[in-house]
């Protein structure tokens, strides 16, 4: 019985395996922090639908968590930085709503 469900698991993987392209995006950004549960959650995201966005990490770069807190109006992460072609900028905040932005502007 053991050898049956092995056997099984191995046929799913090999269907399940896609190749993913890890395609870069312009012009957005993501502010986050490393071990932030939330931002974790949004870059695992990135990665599982084979996006490449600029990270910026707010704690250890002053910088970044200056251009966060003067764009965006508030410190706080993840945020994400979509400039638009026609230079506008949006500013996304929410984890569940970055998700739901990736997912069906970006990877498609």
């Amino acid at each position: 019985m053991p050898i049956a469900i092995i056997h099984k698991a191995d046929k799913l993987k090999k269907k399940q395996s896609v190749k993913v392209s890890r395609k870069p995006i312009a012009g957005h950004q993501l502010y986050y922090f490393s071990t932030c549960p939330f931002c974790i959650i949004v870059r695992l995201a990135l990665w599982w639908l084979g996006l490449r966005i600029s990270l910026k990490e707010v704690m250890f770069d002053a910088d970044n968590g200056n251009d966060l807190t003067a764009g965006g109006g508030k410190f706080q992460v993840p945020c994400l930085r979509i400039e638009s072609a026609d230079s506008k900028v949006r500013w996304m905040y929410e984890s569940i709503d970055i998700i739901r932005y990736l997912k069906n502007d970006l990877a498609t």
